[in-house]
């Protein structure tokens, strides 16, 4: 990513000088939180060698922020009726489980002071992830996170998954924020989207991907890590939390 891509927390603010403060904060879990792309990417084509199929991480990196019936779709219109979609997709946690249970699940930079802030500000946040609510756990609990927020939405929560806005909304709503009152934090398309469709303003910190035209044209800002984050909330939160 280019310095050109990325706004400064000032910037930012001078364009949002008239925003409503952030009474709550809404975190996209993989790849925001989680270094777990990467991972996951890389248990979707070592599932397709073990099954004898040629699954390439550029074509497996078009699942990042998809949820699950959309990547199952995208599969089956790519690889045809014929390939075992179920096995791949179970052969894909099998994979992503030993290298997690393994040690090699860590925190994107910045998470920790992040929300070590939202403590002191007193905030309430929740996490909207397309993953399902065992693999959302497990992996929070490895890293310590479990305990850290207020609600977890998973693709199990919800009937329509991102880019549709349910997940963010069902998030605001089970924190008790209303949507223009919240901020979202994203890595990907398809949540930037979701959060933008809620009404909810929203900070891109991109991981695998580029932000599209249409990412870059809707966000509050693109930052580099959540560090920037920390100092923009740190200048648009109400002191107390209230």
């Amino acid at each position: 990513m280019t310095d050109q891509t990325v706004f400064s927390p000032e910037l930012a603010l001078l364009a949002q000088k008239d925003a409503p403060p952030v009474h709550g904060v809404v975190f996209d879990m993989d790849g925001l939180l989680l270094d777990s792309e990467t991972l996951a990417m890389e248990a979707l084509v070592d599932a397709g060698r073990d099954m004898g199929h040629d699954v390439p991480m550029a074509f497996c990196r078009r699942m990042i922020g998809v949820p699950a019936d959309g990547c199952r779709k995208l599969v089956r219109d790519t690889y045809g009726a014929d390939f075992p979609l179920e096995r791949f997709f179970e052969q894909q946690e099998v994979r992503l489980r030993g290298y997690v249970d393994t040690g090699r699940l860590a925190l994107k930079d910045g998470v920790l002071p992040l929300l070590d802030l939202l403590d002191r500000l007193g905030l309430p946040r929740a996490i909207a992830t397309s993953s399902s609510r065992y693999r959302a756990e497990h992996h929070l609990r490895l890293v310590g996170l479990d305990t850290r927020f207020d609600a977890i939405i998973t693709r199990d929560d919800v009937s329509r998954g991102k880019p549709n806005p349910e997940p963010y909304l069902k998030a605001a709503r089970t924190i008790g924020v209303e949507p223009p009152y919240c901020l979202a934090l994203e890595d990907s398309h398809s949540g930037a989207m979701a959060a933008h469709a809620a009404g909810i303003r929203v900070i891109v910190v991109p991981d695998l991907l580029e932000p599209t035209q249409d990412v870059r044209a809707k966000a509050l800002a693109i930052v580099r890590d959540l560090h920037v984050v920390r100092t923009w909330l740190e200048n648009h939160a109400p002191k107390t939390g209230g």
